[in-house]
């Protein structure tokens, strides 16, 4: 939640949403979270760990103290707290420089707010010094950089800390045959970048921790929602599991699901591809991704078996319950925390996708049934796209990843109201695996 926080507007940042943040106890401090009960100079220091290292949020304003029973969100006087911080760090940071403030009044008479402090790294004029010391963040406290991360920070281009999280991911191509026919339907890819701590910037790729991130994907929802894809046709699949020989800086775990186990055609695949930056050659920040592919050919195997009278266009609810299983996935704890120990770095800094690619062999209304729903009219004719997603939304609330599936369904040119297709999506709700 804290990543969807970082990222809303000024209108967004509600005492709601930072109450049920604070209320969850299994949110503690960590490399981009801190929360202070008042100000002190401590919070100065952490402004600059923060912008030294991956940015973050202070929340001022609420009892560090995670105990049952304690009142969390106790507020402060928000116009004397943002002058204290002001004050702090023109007088402790070299250079001086100000991190964004935000004013979220409490929903009480109290006339006192919890002030969240928004440290961007990307615009922070790195490295930022406290008495001669560059301080950096770890998981939840701040350290002092040694000498090579201090020559590191001096070094850095300013766009070399640019991290934008899933919009680096390349658009996918479609593989064709001799003839120059698409050997499928569609290929969505989505995708996250990310930091890489320490050891994962040097050491290869284990089996051990693909296994375990194979393991988290299958205990997902993903495997369900890639089966509903199939509308029936699919009786046997394989679950994820490694692709090839995997490299030591690069793995494939792939899921193939067929008619039945003698068939040879795939009518849908997900390739989920990590790539790790080599250990040499850069002086920049090294950056890791990882890529998800899914290809489907439902449509094309029933064209093939034409003469048998099957004929098959991709309901929109299942469309809907595909973005919603790949979302729910993308934030699933048990796979966040795989992804996050192969680039050794703090779960919190693994984000939500932001972009999503759609790339299909005809006009993408030719490929799906509209199950009742309504083509948007003047929406145009599309054979795909970038679909951007908002970085605001929480997309382990039920209803942030509704609003996200219904906001990508209108970018492909349909008018998706959730209410079509409550029966098929919640049916599939209720039986797919939910993050703890």
């Amino acid at each position: 939640m804290n990543n969807s926080l970082f990222a809303a507007s000024a209108a967004e940042l509600t005492i709601e949403r930072i109450r049920a943040l604070a209320a969850r106890l299994e949110q503690v401090e960590s490399l981009t979270l801190e929360y202070k009960s008042e100000y002190s100079s401590s919070l100065v220091q952490t402004i600059a760990a923060m912008a030294n290292t991956y940015g973050g949020m202070i929340l001022v304003g609420i009892n560090d103290k995670v105990e049952p029973g304690v009142e969390r969100v106790v507020g402060v006087d928000a116009q004397a707290t943002i002058d204290q911080i002001v004050s702090g760090c023109s007088t402790m940071l070299d250079p001086p420089w100000e991190p964004a403030f935000f004013n979220v009044p409490l929903d009480d008479e109290s006339r006192r707010s919890v002030v969240v402090v928004r440290v961007d790294a990307d615009v922070a004029p790195r490295p930022v010094l406290v008495k001669l010391k560059a301080p950096i963040r770890l998981s939840g406290r701040n350290a002092t950089a040694d000498r090579n991360q201090l020559l590191q920070l001096a070094r850095e281009e300013p766009s070399a800390r640019v991290l934008p999280m899933g919009q680096n991911v390349m658009s996918p191509n479609l593989e064709r045959d001799n003839e120059g026919k698409a050997t499928a339907d569609f290929i969505l890819r989505t995708g996250v970048n990310l930091p890489m701590g320490q050891a994962g910037a040097w050491r290869p790729l284990s089996e051990r921790t693909v296994d375990a991130l194979a393991q988290a994907l299958n205990d997902s929802a993903f495997p369900q929602a890639l089966r509903n894809l199939g509308n029936g046709a699919i009786d046997y699949d394989t679950g994820f599991r490694r692709l090839g020989h995997n490299r030591a800086r690069r793995a494939r775990l792939v899921w193939q699901a067929t008619g039945w186990p003698a068939d040879k055609t795939h009518l849908v695949e997900a390739i989920v591809s990590v790539d790790l930056p080599e250990p040499y050659g850069s002086a920049t920040s090294p950056v890791a991704s990882v890529t998800i592919d899914i290809i489907a050919r439902v449509c094309q195997y029933a064209e093939g078996r034409g003469k048998e009278g099957w004929t098959h266009r991709y309901p929109v609810p299942d469309l809907a319950v595909l973005f919603d299983g790949l979302l729910k996935t993308a934030v699933d704890p048990k796979v966040v925390v795989e992804i996050a120990r192969i680039a050794d770095i703090d779960p919190a800094l693994v984000a939500q996708p932001r972009e999503l690619h759609l790339v299909a062999d005809r006009q993408v209304k030719e490929l799906l049934s509209s199950h009742g729903l309504e083509e948007i009219p003047d929406a145009g004719a599309s054979a795909g796209g970038v679909f951007r997603a908002n970085p605001a939304l929480n997309l382990r609330s039920l209803t942030d990843r509704q609003e996200q599936v219904d906001d990508w369904l209108r970018q492909l040119g349909l008018d998706a109201g959730l209410a079509g297709m409550e029966s098929l999506v919640e049916s599939y709700r209720a039986t797919a695996p939910t993050p703890m």
